[in-house]
């Protein structure tokens, strides 16, 4: 029974360890600052919601991110800008597409916009980007509890010059993004090379 609970103590304290670690680094990213003069604006997605393509909209995390990119661009209009997110099975349309039909209605001319519509995780979503587009100074934007394991990603892909945006979270969701994330960077940390 010692044993056990030796055991049981021990898995503990290396989870509670892990989960500090992962934290530590998901705020170190949330203080990110983006590059001046980008080549690449790369706008990561989220899921989007709605009942058909017609209806379809960016959720709350979404249209955080969407919203931080738009100052973002307007500062920065030689940037080529990079929307990406496939469809999921319970989206109405690609989120790459409802992300340039939300950037273009607030006046971001769309011959700047590049569509990435076939990625279904971050590490797809760049490494999709990358082969549309030569990304040269890439600034990521994405909500700000995934700043961390973008970038990290971005440079194992083999991307030079990445720094990021975060979007601040503010949704009622956030509390479980930073949960779900704590999983996601600890996986990414260990096995995507």
């Amino acid at each position: 029974m010692k044993k056990m609970l030796k055991l049981l103590a021990l898995l503990i304290g290396i989870g509670i360890i892990y989960a500090g670690t992962m934290l530590l680094l998901i705020v170190q990213g949330t203080k990110d600052t983006p590059a001046e003069n980008p080549d690449t604006v790369l706008i990561l997605g989220a899921q989007v919601k709605g009942s058909s393509k017609e209806t379809a909209y960016p959720s709350s995390v979404l249209k955080e991110r969407l919203n931080e990119a738009l100052t973002y661009i307007e500062e920065n209009p030689q940037a080529t800008i990079i929307v990406c997110g496939g469809q999921g099975k319970d989206e109405p349309d690609s989120e790459a597409n409802v992300m340039a039909n939300y950037l273009i209605e607030h006046n971001v001319d769309q011959e700047k916009i590049v569509k990435e519509d076939l990625s279904t995780s971050t590490k797809e979503n760049i490494a999709n980007a990358m082969e549309k587009e030569d990304l040269g100074k890439t600034v990521i934007i994405t909500s700000d509890f995934h700043i961390y394991r973008s970038k990290l990603l971005a440079r194992r892909l083999g991307l030079k010059e990445v720094s990021g945006l975060p979007a601040r979270s503010r949704t009622s969701v956030t509390a479980n993004m930073y949960s779900r994330e704590v999983l996601a960077l600890g996986f990414a940390v260990i096995f995507s090379h």
